[in-house]
């Protein structure tokens, strides 16, 4: 059994500011790995020493991307690829599910490909959908937990609006897991030892055979600027016995319309 997770690092959200022109003030740092994708590599782990077999972590990003890669490596991970070159920079999703589609098929022998639900940074939930369209591989995102992985095959619980779907996947695949779905653990002494002098292999362009006219500056979307929601004002704190409060807010409500 082969798995490769797709990690990203993202900076730390809380330090994320505004500034003028519409552009965002990103903080000094190598940042983390993304929160969600750490439960994808717990779960990876976890897979592994259950059913035996390898797990590699894959990053398409810059220099910054090497703390969460030997991240990875010190939970349990095999093997750590990074993915850069400048032709990258300015990737939207699709043309990173691109690079990492290209990047999976250069690692071949792969039985399943795990991510995190969304990066944190963007938000957007595009990637793991779109790496699978690149790859023609069945996929089940916003998994709350892997049943069975047995033969050629894998059974996970989606999670829906209604609860969840129950779905079975021929191999390869890929996943997108939510929070639910582990606890993820700390590293061991040994394992952050092994992180520090562990390989990191990098990929550029020319050897993911990745044409630069599709991916970076020129892919399809480009934020043009990004701007924080105004502020909310006119607010009313409603004061009073709970029965009143309630009474009050209905009747604002009927008289707003909303119900």
């Amino acid at each position: 059994m082969h798995i490769i997770v797709c990690i990203k690092q993202v900076p730390e959200i809380a330090l994320v500011t505004f500034v003028d022109e519409g552009k965002l003030g990103l903080p000094t740092g190598p940042g983390s790995m993304n929160p969600f994708d750490e439960y994808a590599v717990e779960e990876a782990i976890r897979l592994k020493e259950k059913h035996g077999g390898a797990v590699t972590v894959m990053s398409c990003g810059d220099d910054n991307s090497m703390s969460g890669l030997r991240d990875a490596i010190a939970l349990g991970a095999d093997r750590a690829i990074l993915l850069q070159d400048p032709a990258f920079t300015d990737s939207d999703g699709v043309a990173i599910a691109r690079i990492l589609a290209a990047g999976i098929k250069k690692v071949g022998d792969s039985d399943l490909i795990l991510f995190g639900k969304n990066a944190v940074d963007t938000d957007r939930s595009v990637v793991p959908g779109a790496t699978a369209g690149f790859l023609d591989w069945p996929q089940a995102l916003f998994v709350k937990k892997i049943e069975s992985l047995e033969g050629k095959s894998v059974t996970a619980l989606r999670s829906t609006e209604d609860g969840f779907d129950r779905v079975q996947l021929s191999l390869p695949a890929v996943i997108s897991v939510i929070k639910e779905i582990n606890e993820p653990r700390l590293p061991s002494l040994k394992g952050k030892i092994k992180a520090k002098s562990a390989p990191v292999e990098k990929w550029t362009a020319a050897d993911l055979g990745v044409d630069p006219s599709t991916v970076g500056s020129n892919s399809a979307t480009k934020v043009h600027a990004v701007h924080a929601p105004p502020k909310r004002s006119g607010c009313e704190i409603l004061s009073g016995e709970p029965a009143q409060v309630a009474e009050t807010l209905f009747q604002r409500l009927r008289e707003a319309k909303v119900i």
